[in-house]
């Protein structure tokens, strides 16, 4: 979202009325429930769970669905990454879905030390929770900002950027663990429903004219077990369609899966 309260003034709240979506995750929130407007906190129709971070105005993520959820998990078990508002899920009938957003990182920082961190972390959980979710017969979804391009078509500019986190080797493999059958066993739904093709990129700098000429990244993801992802039927982007319609530098990623 790049802050929640800033996209619903520039076109979020039209975008929530207008969409069909049964569920709705979102990132980067970056304000406290009681700091949104009550078209936002709560609007008509939807369930919605917050999880901000405790760190005020970083991170957030949310979860809205037009049903009740079953159950509600706010972190995966971390005692250093629970309080920071990268991870939340729900049970619905016959699947999880799970919010996350995922640390961006800056190499030869303490950022970058934070991402690995998590990442090595987070990895064990989805290993856990796909098992766990098998054995009760229920999928897994976690939809989300994952902070890394997994493949040179999912970054327009990928020579320029193989030394810059996002598409650093060891992000891009552990991507590829998640999406390994013996290792993770999760499947990438956009990039199963589009093999062949650059993107779809789903974010674009602020700076210079990235959106214009769609210089971007594809790092919000999808990320399914594979029951799940043999139901999805149609993967795309809702990219505005000009730089001054934008409500965030991502834009919506949107999977229709048949019942």
């Amino acid at each position: 979202m790049n802050g929640l309260r800033a996209a619903a003034k520039k076109g979020f709240v039209e975008w929530l009325a207008e969409t069909e979506a049964d569920v709705l995750c979102l990132q980067e929130v970056r304000a406290e429930p009681e700091q949104l407007p009550g078209s936002v906190r709560a609007p008509e129709g939807w369930h919605v769970v917050h999880a901000p971070a405790a760190a005020k105005g970083r991170a957030g993520v949310s979860l809205y669905s037009r049903r009740r959820p079953d159950r509600v998990q706010t972190g995966f078990g971390s005692e250093e990454f629970d309080g920071s508002g990268r991870y939340v899920e729900i049970d619905l009938p016959g699947v999880t879905v799970a919010s996350l957003y995922l640390p961006s990182g800056e190499v030869g920082t303490e950022r970058q030390d934070e991402k690995e961190r998590f990442m090595g972390e987070f990895l064990a959980y989805l290993e856990g929770l796909r098992e766990r979710s098998a054995a009760e017969g229920r999928e897994v979804l976690v939809c989300g900002d994952w902070n890394i391009a997994h493949q040179q078509a999912d970054l327009k500019n990928w020579r320029g950027n193989q030394k810059n986190s996002g598409f650093l080797p060891e992000e891009r493999e552990w991507l590829t663990r998640v999406l390994t059958p013996e290792d993770g066993g999760y499947v990438d739904v956009v990039r199963a429903l589009h093999p062949d093709s650059e993107g779809p990129y789903s974010w674009w700098s602020y700076r210079g004219r990235a959106f214009d000429n769609d210089s971007g990244w594809r790092i919000d993801y999808h990320v399914a077990t594979p029951g799940l992802a043999e139901r999805a039927v149609k993967g795309f982007v809702e990219r505005a369609a000009t730089h001054t319609e934008r409500w965030s530098d991502h834009a919506p990623v949107t999977v229709v899966y048949d019942r």
